[in-house]
């Protein structure tokens, strides 16, 4: 059969996704490239659409294709914004739905429309409205984690109290912290908060304390609204394990107006093959800023994870590159990092950055409070 003609009254603004595929010989990508054309909007093959308004602007549409390897092509598709009924969720489908599971097609960058963007709020905060509420405007914002997992949740709160009186910007929970019985969430975080708002007045300065709130479903919004409550300057959330939408939903949610930062847990299958899934630039950089995190946690080059220096560099650019209205986020670097290398970070990524040591800090020595106090020091004198 061939569907109907039909009519459609479509604005022509068009959204491009640039992906990059493997093929034999141009003649390959380019039939891989209508592939994805149709396979990402209407999953029927051509010859069961009329010559109509579905074809000309419902299809994806191939823009330019460029070999940039031996059997590597780079081609730009461009979709109807339509297409992604304005839904974030709908939106990531058209991107790359069915298509991710394809050999030999990567997601590079995308490039949105304001006609499309107008409908993301995107941060609420971003990287201005974080050093606002720290008042630090000069220098790296700097960032532990709350572990390990077992802990009793007064012993979290001491070891918040002493990084907090000790000079750290933001105390995250780590991601495995959740509602354990050996650290339930409202015990934790109550006494967390407090820990280090006690901190906070005895040592002038305003240390942020960013609970995690991943967990199920019919729960997550019930935590966050709890851990504002109990006192927490942010929250956290894994995309990863509890959806993109999750964290856009919050982050647009007036009442709750706090900051968020993105951790990268489950995303990392994504980008590790280079030449299939996401590139490092869309899965930490635009995504997180498109969904409205404040700020992406991602591992930096030279840790215990196989990130590079290019990748690193490509997840900068995409939080702070021009993206219509929204805000520029931080990018915070973290996994085995340790203190002895600030300056080589520093070098690298500049002022604008939050930099994520854990581990690394509670080796440094066996006095928390001066380690801490150690980590301040060394980037206030950067």
């Amino acid at each position: 059969m061939v569907f109907p003609e039909t009519s459609l009254d479509l604005t022509g603004e068009r959204f491009t996704v640039y992906y990059r595929l493997v093929a034999e010989d141009q003649q390959e990508a380019r039939a891989r490239a209508y592939g994805i054309c149709l396979e990402q909007t209407v999953e029927v093959s051509a010859e069961l659409l009329a010559d109509d308004a579905i074809r000309a602007q419902v299809v994806g549409r191939i823009e330019h294709m460029a070999e940039i390897a031996p059997n590597r092509y780079e081609v730009a598709i461009s979709y109807a914004v339509e297409t992604t009924a304005f839904e974030f969720t709908q939106y990531l489908n058209v991107i790359f739905g069915n298509t991710a599971m394809q050999r030999g097609i990567r997601v590079l960058r995308l490039a949105l429309p304001n006609s499309l963007l107008r409908h993301f709020k995107g941060p609420r905060f971003g990287q201005s409205g974080i050093r606002h509420l720290l008042d630090v405007f000069d220098r790296p914002l700097i960032c532990t984690a709350l572990k390990p997992m077992g802990l009793a949740a007064n012993d979290l709160a001491e070891l918040a109290y002493q990084m907090a009186l000790g000079g750290i910007d933001i105390i995250k929970e780590d991601h495995g912290l959740t509602d354990q019985p050996f650290a339930p969430f409202t015990d934790r975080v109550g006494r967390c908060a407090e820990a280090i708002q006690r901190a906070n007045r005895q040592s002038g300065y305003r240390c942020l304390y960013i609970p995690n709130i991943t967990g199920p479903a019919d729960k997550i919004v019930g935590r966050a609204y709890e851990a504002k409550r109990l006192g927490a300057g942010g929250l956290m959330i894994a995309p990863g394990l509890v959806g993109w939408d999750t964290l856009r939903m919050l982050a647009n949610d007036d009442v709750l107006a706090l900051p968020i930062l993105c951790h990268p847990a489950w995303l990392g299958t994504y980008v590790l093959h280079p030449h299939q899934g996401v590139s490092h630039h869309v899965m930490f950089g635009q995504l997180p800023r498109l969904a409205g995190a404040d700020a992406t946690i991602f591992v930096n080059y030279g840790g215990r994870f196989p990130f590079t220096q290019d990748d690193c560099r490509d997840i900068e650019r995409a939080v702070t590159m021009p993206l219509g209205e929204l805000k520029q986020i931080f990018p915070i670097p973290s996994g085995g990092m340790d203190l002895a290398r600030l300056r080589d970070m520093h070098e690298f990524y500049g002022t604008d950055v939050i930099f994520l040591i854990a581990g690394g800090l509670y080796a440094h020595g066996p006095d928390l409070l001066e380690n801490a106090r150690y980590f301040r020091k060394e980037v206030d004198s950067l």
